[in-house]
């Protein structure tokens, strides 16, 4: 099975909805339709589209400044600014980015990315669950016996639980000591999420499970988790053992940052 079947402008794609929830322009109508509709149903998820880029922005700025210099971004969706070649870039200014989805739009625009920017990226095409198949085909870019990083960014809700914890653990179990994990999820809930989750299921092209926040943490596994742990990306800072309680809402992009022992 794949997200995605061959490229139909008349189905929404994961990727497209997301970007146009994003503020991007690279969708068609029947992406923008659901999107709206998605929204009109539940706001919140403008604001955890955005407070999402934000975290991934700042956890692999600092995996970067930790001395990582190869990251796998798996299930990577529409490229916007900033990319994690971006992010990883500031304090890594080699660092070599594999790029992974299914969605053919995706990797079309990925390919289309500015030659100076080019250099080092790997772009893959490649089912999520298709592991041996996708480490293969990074490893023609990166050297997988050194230190990297692993992204699952709002993909694992699209998986039941134990499917997402083994995907990880599978995933990671290639990955060199030293390497880190960055995971983020979706977490809503109330009457009008589960209208979102209602619709997203009736019209999306793949399942959305409704995890909770013990059932993301469970992705990590046995790894160690970066302090603080698993929390709110409004207020995760990386290192700090303590950060601010936000203010209680109902929707939050839950995140954690783990390192392969």
């Amino acid at each position: 099975m794949r997200f995605v079947a061959d490229f139909d402008p008349t189905t929404p794609s994961i990727a497209r909805v997301y970007d146009y929830i994003n503020g991007g322009k690279d969708n068609f109508a029947a992406d923008r339709e659901l999107a709206q509709r998605l929204i009109d149903i539940f706001p919140p998820i403008t604001v955890t589209v955005t407070e999402n880029k934000r975290f991934l922005d700042l956890a692999v700025s600092w995996a970067a400044g930790q001395g990582i210099g190869q990251f796998i971004d798996i299930g990577c969706g529409l490229p916007t600014s900033p990319g994690t070649h971006e992010s990883a870039r500031i304090s890594m200014p080699d660092a070599r980015v594999a790029y992974v989805d299914i969605d053919p739009i995706v990797l079309s625009h990925l390919r289309c990315l500015p030659a100076r920017q080019q250099a080092g990226l790997t772009i893959v095409d490649g089912d999520v669950r298709d592991v041996e198949k996708v480490i293969d085909a990074v490893s023609g870019g990166l050297d997988l016996s050194q230190p990297a990083c692993v992204i699952m960014a709002a993909l694992l809700h699209f998986f039941p639980v134990e499917t997402g914890q083994d995907l990880v653990a599978r995933y990671t179990a290639r990955l060199a000591p030293g390497s880190y994990v960055i995971l983020t999820m979706g977490l809503a809930d109330g009457p009008a999420a589960d209208k979102f989750f209602d619709l997203y299921n009736k019209r999306g092209s793949a399942p959305l499970y409704k995890h909770s926040a013990n059932e993301f943490a469970s992705f990590f596994g046995e790894l160690p988790l970066i302090p603080p742990g698993v929390g709110d990306a409004r207020t995760w800072r990386p290192g700090w053992p303590k950060v601010p309680v936000p203010p209680e809402r109902e929707a939050v992009m839950i995140v954690g940052v783990a390192q392969v022992p």
